[in-house]
């Protein structure tokens, strides 16, 4: 079995779980999962975990993201991108310096109202199907991180490229909605790129037809990222000369005694004799795994 990361170039069209089903069959295993979605309408970098892999999700959703956008002033859509509906129209028009000025107001831990075409849950529906329905939404709102807002290029006429480095669960096509509004207009959002979640970028990414050409020439392993390499923000720690009955007990879950240099209760990349083993933590002066992640672990 393979276990690690393959960062995939997702073409607009396709869904998250439509990358999933095509890195399945590609790979020929069944343990496979993305993580964190990209919009059907949005292209670029869907990180795929393969195997063992899919268990550090939560230690690798919350990574900073990175994307480019367009976007389109004097019109606005109900979806906030250009799959929705036109809902608003406006005749003015932004310059570059009333954009970049505004752009400053979206920096720093905001609040954002959730779109209502989104696959947040209301009493277990997607809001995205209540929407559909003409059913009333609750406005949710949630605060996010935006690290960089900042203006690329001009496109045309009242379009703009924008790059944005925020949180996770932050809604570009809504940043965009609100840049209009704060500049008395109306916007949309017409074209999503993401080019970096946490550790994976475009530089790393492969499409589906790469992937399968890869595997046609027997190449496949080389798109796949080791475990350790998507984690480094948890601090390594590299244990050696363990005795066989440690080595066992550490390996089944039991603690052992801790004698080396490790901060209390956090994270920690366990390695054994150089070789990536999973996660663990200190505790008092005392070392367990709670992750076990190493070949060595399959085979007790």
């Amino acid at each position: 079995m393979t276990d690690g990361f393959v960062t995939v170039l997702k073409p607009p069209g396709l869904t998250s779980s439509d990358v999933v089903t095509d890195i399945r069959r590609i790979f020929g295993m069944k343990r496979v999962g993305h993580g964190g979605t990209l919009d059907p309408g949005a292209s670029g970098v869907l990180t795929v975990c393969l195997g063992r892999a899919t268990r550090l999700f939560d230690y690798i959703i919350d990574k900073k993201k990175e994307y480019i956008a367009e976007i389109a002033l004097g019109k606005a859509t109900d979806t906030q991108d250009s799959y929705g509906t036109e809902t608003a129209s406006s005749d003015k028009t932004v310059s570059e310096e009333e954009l970049r000025a505004a752009l400053g107001c979206f920096t720093g831990r905001i609040s954002q109202n959730a779109p209502a075409y989104s696959a947040l849950n209301q009493n277990g529906v997607k809001l995205y199907k209540l929407a559909r329905s003409g059913a009333d939404i609750e406005t949710k709102t949630r605060e996010i991180t935006v690290y960089a807002c900042e203006l690329l290029t001009k496109t045309s006429h009242n379009r703009y490229l924008l790059r944005i480095e925020c949180s996770k669960g932050t809604y570009i096509r809504t940043i965009c909605s609100d840049i209009g509004k704060s500049l008395g207009t109306c916007a949309y959002m017409s074209f999503l790129l993401r080019t970096a979640s946490g550790e994976f970028t475009l530089e790393n990414a492969f499409s589906i037809a790469e992937l399968q050409k890869m595997k046609e020439t027997g190449a496949l392993e080389e798109a796949v990222m080791p475990m350790d390499s998507a984690i480094p923000h948890i601090t390594p720690l590299y244990l050696s000369g363990l005795s066989n009955r440690s080595r066992t007990r550490l390996l089944n879950g039991a603690d052992i005694a801790c004698e080396w240099e490790a901060a209390q209760g956090e994270p920690l990349r366990i390695y054994i004799d150089g070789v990536f083993a999973g996660l663990g933590k200190r505790d008092g002066d005392r070392l367990q795994m709670t992750l076990m992640l190493g070949e060595s672990t399959e085979n007790g």
